[in-house]
């Protein structure tokens, strides 16, 4: 392993980390070197990702915790401080999307319930974990976009709002901090093979036309943005901060006739 992707010494706090993309950064992460604490809403789930960690020579920690309670996530930091000592790295993963279809249809507790999960505990989140990065000097932070916040969608816009919200959190918060020398990115995917995702790629019609929007002719897997989240997490990204990294298969660089929107 060179030393510029080591995560040796880090400790990396990751949400919506029992499965998906969350799932993948956090086994990726400990690979490189990194203790990982695992969070989800159920447990046991976090228990058994820890477990498949543990077994390849990582450590781990399982810290059950909704993120769309604040006291929850002050507990959720407060255990990874007194556990580990420190947190360098945060990954704000977790994530809802209660609407699929026109945005007229919407019920406010929907709305409400997408842009408090996907937004506020963000910044609820990074407001939490950034004093302690600023007083070392030293740390980053990992959110979780997508491209559904880079382009018009007919199916799940008020989603591609939220994400697009986290793209503008990731950039005032990379203005306000980087001067402590803390440096924090987004990470935007098109479709992965995700159950979160099923909607989009499970149709046999849909996943068709997701072929064809995207020039690597495949739709993301979870290690495909675990990659990019190591790479963000470690030296190598050093001097990068505000930036939101596109991970889509090449379908934001292709024509009109190849829209973002597979519905």
């Amino acid at each position: 392993m060179t030393s510029l992707f080591d995560l040796t010494g880090q400790v990396a706090l990751i949400t919506g980390a029992s499965r998906g993309i969350g799932r993948a950064i956090a086994i990726e992460m400990a690979r490189h070197g990194a203790k990982v604490v695992v969070s989800s809403r159920k447990l046991a789930a976090c228990e058994t990702v820890v477990e498949e960690i543990e077994n390849e020579g990582g450590e781990a920690l399982a810290v059950a915790c909704h993120v769309g309670d604040k006291v929850q996530l002050q507990s959720l930091v407060e255990t990874t401080l007194e556990h580990f000592g420190r947190i360098d790295t945060l990954v704000c993963n977790a994530a809802v999307n209660t609407h699929f279809g026109p945005s007229l249809d919407i019920s406010d507790e929907s709305f409400d319930k997408i842009m408090q999960t996907n937004v506020r505990s963000a910044f609820w989140l990074c407001n939490m974990v950034l004093p302690q990065m600023a007083d070392r000097r030293d740390g980053t932070i990992i959110v979780l976009g997508s491209v559904a916040g880079l382009a018009g969608n007919s199916k799940i816009g008020v989603y591609g709002i939220s994400k697009a919200a986290t793209m503008q959190l990731t950039r005032n918060l990379a203005v306000e901090w980087g001067p402590h020398n803390v440096r924090i990115n987004c990470i935007a995917p098109g479709v992965v093979r995700t159950e979160f995702a099923r909607a989009l790629w499970a149709d046999p019609k849909l996943h068709q036309r997701l072929l064809e929007q995207y020039p690597l002719q495949r739709i993301g897997e979870p290690r495909d943005v675990a990659g990019a989240a190591v790479f963000l997490a470690s030296r190598a990204s050093d001097w990068m901060t505000g930036q939101t990294l596109v991970l889509d298969g090449g379908g934001g660089i292709t024509g009109p006739e190849n829209s973002q929107d597979p519905t």
